[in-house]
């Protein structure tokens, strides 16, 4: 059974340009062909490669080209498809379109069709029939294979299945193989001359009608109508309990001793419970001495009779008919299905499921002699003829698809590799299906576009996928392991390499994956330095925070430096641009020194136009006032680059970016310090350190408009509990005040106050030392979403 299908795999590789086989062979190839034969695919290909590279030529490069299409590496396929086609005087039609099928499966069709450019071959005409017969809608992703114990040396085909189990189907085994096998005998059973024994017209016996019972034994069936040669194209309605069938007899008028030509008809008789034919009936429009009627299927949800004619006035050769019938089986006249479905060919073996309707063609575009087609059905009504493609379809003829109640799906063929001369063929899913889920961070399903990209890692090549109302599908190669990747503008790429069929027992691989929007220029990380007045140099004092900048650039490749510098109001507006400029450029310089690129530092210059007091042109103000303007604020910036299209950093692996918060989260106990603001004994007033603190607080929650602040006031445990309750509420009320003078919402600020209730040294059961009593004059900071709030790392303080 294995080397038979593998077999079949093969041919359906050959109707995309496997050509006729050299007769003579070197030893080498002859040797690569044997290993073909034996299935040992990978020795066949390496002796081809050894063979074509000690002599390049046409038969063994395109010898190459199948194997390698045999063992799915389209990119090795392409690379071989192309020297074959190189060699344009031996190249046919067929190896260029094998080589747009290898490219179409590689993911590189558009390379492919850049190929043929210039090639002695109609690049249209190829591309017409590649759409046609080798695009994604046309490639079926089944397994063909021989029917278990039906299949003969002869010709076997058209299934039907009775209301017991009983299968029933057509062969003429046991006769002699004729010398050559004559084309169209499946179409017409007409002969002109009978013999007793066997149809002239075959060389072979009759074609009769034999059943497959449900223990698998198969016994030949005997028709009752009188005459009968040919016996063939059972199809049962179970409602009735009857099965029609085609037949030619064996029919005489006087004209002498001559025998006339006649055709096939449609009967029908009773099935009884040994699933024997009992008695008989004709359709009442035979007509068997003028043209032919045959292929019938009863459709007994339409109550309808189609069947196959080459009766006059049709469109073609052979048309689909169909004829209505009752309770009584009263037939009404043949109506001819016409076009699309009927072409000036042969339309035969119609077969109809539900809102599909399935026939065979020689009229339609094809691959083979006859194919097999697909087409939507409504109202009685085709419409929509489709093609069904490789590999239920081949380079022979394909007919007879008909789908049983138990969900079996039989067709019948020629092709190569078969048993006999036409075969009986099992249809399945051959691949598993794979069906996802993608989801926004609101759980909505995602239904605009976005892009998704899924290879089989096993075999090598491209996975077709579709999209549908926000469902991703797929058919999967059995044991095969996958990767997908799901991108859109904007979004997060996400990619997932745990898809597997191995070992996989069920039907379909389900995923459900959440697309996350980049959180493009996102502030993580927020410092302050300063300089002196009138220049630009970095301070000493501002060399800690800007190498603390260095050494978090260096360690997360997602993170950029946005500095925005400026200058106290002291000298013309000109001149502050100039020196807010080069306290910016300075930066740059600083981080040189740590390799950090100028293309990861955003510079912005405002001289005095955003000063953080009141001290304007002409203002008093004190120097340590001035000292706030004279800054270079400097803002860490997560995906600083609005333009471009960023994969997950390997750092933040796992992080669900609907909360692009948490980044700013993840990094605090590293990167940030969150200030303590100390206060003197029995004060309220702010420092002018702590001023230094809380700029660089209002800078951070400027530029992280998300985020809240919890601001709590504690005091030392000396004074009373009512005194000190009303001291912690004017500490944490100070701190709130300097920040809305600094434009931060009231409503993003969370104030509450302790008193002494919740002490760092608890000085009632220790003696406290006067560092104590600090640690405990204190307003905590606290920042996150609403609901939820962070404490950062207390920074150490000099205390009295």
């Amino acid at each position: 059974m294995k080397k038979t299908l593998t077999i079949l795999s093969i041919t359906a590789s050959l109707f995309l340009g496997f050509g006729q086989q050299a007769t003579a062979q070197k030893s080498k190839v002859r040797f690569a062909d044997g290993q073909m034969d034996l299935m040992n695919y990978q020795r066949a290909i390496d002796i081809y490669e050894e063979a074509y590279a000690k002599k390049p030529n046409y038969e063994t490069a395109k010898k190459t080209a199948q194997a390698y299409d045999v063992v799915r590496d389209y990119d090795k396929s392409l690379e071989w498809w192309k020297n074959t086609v190189s060699y344009e005087d031996d190249a046919s039609r067929e190896d260029y379109i094998s080589l747009l099928s290898a490219a179409q499966k590689a993911g590189k069709l558009e390379a492919g069709k850049s190929d043929l450019r210039g090639r002695n071959v109609s690049p249209d005409s190829l591309m017409n029939y590649l759409e046609t017969f080798i695009s994604p809608e046309t490639q079926k992703k089944v397994n063909i294979q021989p029917a278990e114990g039906l299949n003969s040396e002869g010709s076997d085909f058209v299934v039907a299945q009775d209301a017991a189990g009983n299968k029933y189907f057509v062969s003429d085994r046991g006769g002699e193989m004729p010398t050559k096998k004559m084309p169209g005998i499946r179409i017409d059973y007409k002969n002109e001359f009978f013999s007793e024994e066997k149809s002239d017209y075959t060389g072979r016996q009759y074609f009769s009608l034999y059943k497959q019972d449900t223990e698998g034994n198969v016994s030949k069936i005997v028709s009752n109508v009188p005459g009968t040669k040919n016996f063939a194209d059972p199809s049962y309605a179970k409602e009735a309990g009857v099965l029609f069938y085609s037949v030619t007899r064996d029919i005489k008028k006087a004209k002498g001793d001559r025998q006339i030509a006649v055709q096939s008809e449609i009967y029908y008789s009773k099935v009884n419970e040994d699933g024997q034919l009992e008695g008989f009936m004709a359709f009442p429009f035979n007509d068997s001495l003028n043209y032919s009627v045959m292929h019938p299927f009863v459709d007994e949800q339409a109550k309808r009779l189609y069947f196959s004619s080459d009766m006059p006035d049709g469109i073609g050769g052979y048309d689909i008919y169909y004829s209505e019938y009752d309770a009584d089986m009263n037939f009404t006249a043949p109506v001819n299905l016409g076009a699309p479905l009927n072409t000036e060919g042969n339309e035969t073996h119609p077969f109809r499921k539900d809102d599909k309707f399935y026939f065979s063609s020689t009229g339609h575009p094809r691959v083979g002699g006859m194919d097999i087609y697909v087409a939507d059905f409504s109202n009685g009504t085709a419409s929509n003829v489709k093609n069904m493609g490789m590999p239920i379809n081949s380079v022979a003829d394909d007919f007879g698809y008909r789908e049983l109640e138990n969900g079996e799906i039989y067709l019948s063929s020629n092709r190569k590799g078969g048993e006999g001369l036409d075969d009986l063929y099992v249809m399945e899913d051959a691949f598993k299906q794979f069906l996802a889920r993608v989801i926004d961070c609101d759980g909505l399903v995602v239904t605009d576009s976005y892009m998704a990209t899924m290879r089989d890692n096993t075999q090598n090549g491209n996975v077709i996928t579709q999209m549908n109302q926000g469902a991703l599908t797929a058919e999967l190669e059995p044991e095969s392991d996958f990767s997908l990747t799901i991108s859109k503008p904007g979004y997060f790429s996400v990619t997932d390499n745990t898809i597997s069929t191995k070992g996989f027992e069920g039907d379909t691989v389900k995923r459900e994956y959440k697309l996350s929007p980049i959180p493009y220029q996102l502030p993580v990380f927020v410092d302050i330095v300063y300089y002196d007045l009138d220049k630009y140099a970095i301070r000493e004092d501002a060399k800690p925070a800007l190498d603390k900048i260095a050494e978090i650039m260096k360690k997360y490749s997602f993170l950029d430096l946005l500095v925005a510098s400026h200058t106290d109001s002291r000298a013309s507006d000109e001149y502050n641009i100039t020196l807010s400029n080069n306290r910016a450029k300075a930066v740059t310089e600083y981080m040189a020194q740590y390799n950090i690129s100028p293309d990861r530092i955003r510079l912005e210059w405002f001289g005095e136009q955003n000063l953080v007091n009141d001290c304007g042109n002409g203002v008093p103000c004190s120097e340590a006032d001035h000292q706030l303007n004279r800054r270079s604020e400097l803002v860490l910036e997560a995906f600083p680059d609005a333009t471009k299209q960023y994969d997950v950093p390997t750092e933040l692996t796992g992080m669900d970016f609907c909360n692009p918060e948490d980044i700013f989260t993840m990094l605090q106990d590293e990167i940030n310090e969150i200030p303590t603001i100390y206060f003197d004994f029995d004060k309220s007033m702010l420092r002018s350190v702590h001023k230094k603190e809380l700029e660089r607080t209002a800078i951070m929650l400027q530029r992280m408009p998300n985020l809240m602040l919890y601001i709590e006031g504690h005091t030392d445990q000396r004074g009373s509990d009512d005194y000190n309750v009303g001291l912690s509420e004017r500490r944490a009320k100070v701190v709130m005040d300097y920040l809305m003078k600094r434009g931060i919402e009231e409503n993003r600020m969370e104030h509450q106050w302790y008193g002494e209730t919740q002490p760092i040294h608890n000085c009632n059961e220790v003696t406290c030392t006067p560092a104590m009593h600090q640690l405990n004059r204190r307003t905590e900071l606290r920042v996150g979403k609403s609901g939820f709030s962070y404490t950062g790392r207390r920074k150490k303080v000099d205390t009295m």
